[in-house]
This record gives C-alpha cells, structure tokens and sequence, in this order.
C-alpha cells in the first residue's frame, strides 16, 4: 500500500513579526503588574520574549499605552495641591468648626455638634494626661 507523501514548505526562515492590537498589549502589562506576577512568567504564558513585554511596559510608563482600570481596589490615589484662596478656607473652616478645647500650643477640635459629655470626656483626659 503506499502512502501518500506529504511536503512541508515553510519558505524559508523569515521572521514572524505579529501585530498586536493595543488593548491585548495593555492587558498583557497589566498581568505583569499584580503582586507576584514576573514580566519573565507572563511573557511566557502568552508566547512572548520577556524583552518585548518590557517594551510594553516602557509605552505604558511614558503614557503611550493606556493600562485598563483595576478590578481590584485601588491602592493610591491622586494628589493635587492648589493654593487656596483663603476667604473660601476661612468661610469653610467657620461652617464646619466644632467646639475646640486649647491647651497651651495644643488645639484639639472636635465634630460639629459634640455632646457635653464628648467634650468634658476631652478635658478630663487632658488634665490627667502628664
């Protein structure tokens, strides 16, 4: 019986250079973000050379390519300081003052609307205190 012959071709060992759609590049890097994760073990996983992750994750840093929203909590926030205007700190700070108890250099103020007991609870702790 003869079997039928089968031929391979490949044409040669030209380079294969996929394309990788931006939000799959993004996913992929926000795999080597989570705790444990190593760039080396995700690279794998997904059939890439570690060295090209680390490229993804260089575009990423500069903001070239935008990381999808944690699913987790998030861990820190943004901080933005402003000068403020103090007519506005001054009229805030009048709205929301709570009862205030000075000693010497020291003010402690309590939440708008503190109970007599609250505030004599303060006191009785501060004349004990050394």
């Amino acid at each position: 019986m003869d079997a039928p012959l089968e031929l391979l071709t490949n044409g040669g060992r030209r380079r294969r250079n996929r394309q990788w759609p931006n939000e799959v590049k993004a996913r992929i890097v926000a795999e080597t973000l989570r705790p444990g994760a190593t760039i080396s073990e995700v690279a794998l996983r997904h059939g890439l050379k570690p060295n090209h992750v680390s490229s993804w994750r260089t575009l990423a840093r500069r903001g070239k390519l935008v990381l999808p929203a944690p699913k987790d909590a998030v861990e820190f926030a943004t901080l933005m300081v402003a000068p403020v205007d103090e007519a506005l700190a001054a009229a805030e700070r009048a709205a929301s003052a709570g009862p205030e108890v000075v000693v010497g250099s020291v003010t402690i103020r309590l939440e708008p609307g503190a109970s007599a007991a609250r505030i004599a609870s303060v006191v009785h702790a501060l004349m004990v205190a050394p």
